[in-house]
């Protein structure tokens, strides 16, 4: 699979390739952050296969946390791109950034449900963990 995608004001663009490793909905609180209060969408896809193609990305990452995700977002129209969790071999790639959304094909989960606001919405039959789903 080859996903494009990038930034809404265009100054960053990506390639993501391979297959995706998880389609999920993050229900976290800091994901409320990001998306401005609702849950997430994102493709977990291998970090071989991602690259920036124009411009390159500020990172974030919080300095009171042991061990904290980095973020990167657009330095200027502020879209968040990605996420890198440390020892993850993967990029966090968040779905409203790909050029075809409708490529994501809707969550396989929803994590992080200890975090879920009463205004999110998990469809019947979503498999759902309090956190993250056991590694396999």
């Amino acid at each position: 699979m080859k996903l494009e995608g990038g930034c809404y004001c265009g100054e960053l663009r990506y390639i993501a390739e391979g297959e995706p490793m998880m389609r999920a909905q993050c229900h976290c609180r800091q994901c409320q952050y990001i998306s401005g209060g609702s849950m997430n969408l994102f493709m977990r896809m291998p970090v071989d296969g991602f690259r920036y193609t124009a411009g390159t990305p500020k990172q974030f990452a919080r300095k009171d946390l042991e061990k904290p995700v980095t973020r990167e977002f657009c330095p200027t129209c502020g879209t968040h791109i990605l996420t890198r969790r440390p020892g993850v071999a993967a990029v966090i790639l968040k779905v409203g950034t790909l050029d075809e959304p409708a490529a994501y094909g809707g969550p396989e989960i929803a994590v992080f449900t200890i975090d879920k606001q009463p205004y999110h919405h998990i469809d019947a039959g979503l498999k759902t963990f309090d956190r993250l789903p056991p590694p396999t």
